[in-house]
């Protein structure tokens, strides 16, 4: 993953808990980085050990480091960074979810050694819609779980989003189902 991925993990960090649990989040995880380079890629191992030692040190479990961190990403790190991006995405929950597809294509052209996920859509009612995550990475559902309740809170929807298949069941990829 690349360094901003990192870097935004430190930001949810230090800024609800401190340095001092950030300082201990890394010694527990022996990740020995002093600072991340947003642009540099950095082997997926570091993130997941991170968010184990993340989960161990504040006293939560490694899903809800994952989903917290998936709402920050979007609410802090995506309006931050790619506010222009966020913007393009649609003008409501329900547009951006559809165009979410095709949102990593325009990522790539900022980070072209990323291995980005593949989002499809099926299912589109009113108020809800299945959105379907492929990716070679596994573990992250909560992650993306939380980036979805973050899209939702950005267009100030409450949504519910629901794990409807998972690869934990031996199915091929993850279904969410977002409602609101």
């Amino acid at each position: 993953m690349y360094g901003i991925v990192n870097k935004a993990i430190q930001d949810l960090v230090t800024e609800n808990f401190g340095m001092d649990k950030w300082e201990l989040i890394k010694e527990k995880s022996g990740v020995d980085v002093d600072f991340f380079l947003s642009n540099e890629p950095y082997d997926d191992d570091i993130t997941y050990k991170l968010a184990g030692s993340t989960a161990d040190v504040i006293g939560i479990t490694v899903g809800e480091v994952l989903n917290a961190f998936g709402e920050w990403w979007i609410l802090r790190t995506g309006k931050e960074k790619y506010a222009g991006l966020m913007e393009a995405g649609g003008n409501n929950l329900k547009e951006f979810l559809v165009n979410l597809p095709l949102f990593h294509n325009r990522i790539m052209l900022m980070y072209p050694k990323l291995t980005p996920p593949e989002f499809k859509v099926s299912n589109i009612e009113e108020n809800s819609i299945h959105v379907h995550y492929h990716s070679k990475r596994e573990g992250l559902q909560e992650f993306v779980r939380g980036l979805m309740t973050g899209i939702a809170k950005m267009y100030s929807v409450n949504a519910v989003v629901t794990l409807i298949q998972s690869r934990d069941n031996g199915n091929t990829h993850e279904i969410f189902k977002v409602s609101w």
